[in-house]
């Protein structure tokens, strides 16, 4: 259920964004709550991602997605990842239009 893509958009999403609601990004990868929740689960079971529980201003149980030391370096890897895949998907269409 967690294709490279999506991947790669959540973990550089949330290096970037780690107090970003489920319901946040939800919208920002354009997937549904319950994918997210899955991939969330399946990424803080793997050690590539820890949530920190925090409450906010209007006292509400929230928390803060951070990348671990192996997400750090699970993200370089998909990133890699994500741009081959691109750079090959470039290159095709580019054949096909010549």
């Amino acid at each position: 259920m967690l294709d490279e893509t999506t991947r790669y958009r959540l973990l550089k999403l949330l290096e970037s964004h780690p107090e970003l609601s489920q319901r946040q990004i939800q919208h920002a990868l354009g997937i549904s709550l319950g994918k997210l929740n899955y991939c969330l689960t399946a990424l803080i079971e793997k050690g590539v991602l820890k949530a920190n529980n925090f409450r906010n201003s209007q006292n509400k149980l929230a928390y803060m997605y951070l990348l671990t030391p192996a997400g750090v370096e699970e993200r370089a890897r998909v990133t890699v990842q994500y741009l081959k895949c691109k750079t090959q998907e470039y290159e095709r269409l580019h054949a096909v239009l010549e």
